[in-house]
Order: structure tokens, then C-alpha cells, then sequence
């Protein structure tokens, strides 16, 4: 079996961020999905988010759910293959509800831009050159 990063993030409104994320062209993998989380495929068969209500996700847990829009705990980068399909996604998640806190960062060898997802999670995407 080949090794899998599966983040286990919470969220407000199921419904609503299985849309969004939708929206970025993550799918939904049914086998492992409940009522209370969605398991979804982010990049091919290796990297996975695993949505789950809050109230799901603090029985797992015994301390309190970090209010994304408030603190946070971690940024997620995803690797992208050009500018852009950096550009592609942004503009997706924004159509989609995101908030982008800042504009595209290009520093040449690297190219970058974030959003806020609808309950504050931070995502950056990312490009690189090769020769870099």
C-alpha cells in the first residue's frame, strides 16, 4: 500500500464545503464518507481531506476546535504544475465563496497565492520552476 496524507480539517456546513471543494475539482470518495465527514480526494490517490463536522471532530479530540477565522494552526500547500493552474484555482475558490487575503506573490523561481476557505482554513498554492 502505497503511503497517503489524509488532514483531517472541521467544518460548519458539510454540505456546503463538499460544494466548495466541488468547485476546486476535489471528489468525493463515498466508501469512507458519513453523515458527520466526507472523505475527499485532493490530488490523486496520495493526498486526501477528510471533512468533518465539528461536532464529529471534537469527539475525537479533548480539547477545543481552533475557530479557523480566529487562529490558526496551519497553512496547506498544494504544488501546482504552472502559473496558471495557480490562477485557475484561485479564481475557482473565489466564484466558490473563498477569501484571498493577499495578491499573487511571483518571485521569479516561485509563484504564489492563498486562500481562506469558507471556514477559514488557509491554502496556498504553489508553483515552482524546475531549474529552481
Amino acid at each position: 500500500m502505497n503511503k497517503q496524507i489524509i488532514f483531517n480539517l472541521p467544518v460548519r456546513d458539510l454540505e456546503r464545503s463538499k460544494a466548495f471543494f466541488a468547485a476546486l475539482g476535489f471528489s468525493v470518495n463515498p466508501r469512507f464518507s458519513s453523515e458527520n465527514a466526507l472523505f475527499m480526494n485532493v490530488v490523486g490517490d496520495t493526498l486526501h481531506v477528510m471533512l468533518m463536522t465539528e461536532g464529529f471532530f471534537k469527539s475525537l479530540i479533548n480539547k477545543p476546535v481552533v475557530q479557523a477565522r480566529e487562529a490558526n494552526e496551519v497553512v496547506i500547500c498544494l504544488s501546482c504544475e504552472s502559473r496558471e493552474e495557480v490562477d485557475s484555482l484561485i479564481a475557482r475558490a473565489q466564484a466558490a465563496g473563498a477569501r484571498i487575503p493577499h495578491p499573487p506573490e511571483d518571485h521569479g523561481f516561485m509563484y504564489d497565492q492563498g486562500f481562506e476557505d469558507l471556514d477559514g482554513h488557509l491554502w496556498n498554492l504553489v508553483w515552482m520552476a524546475p531549474q529552481a
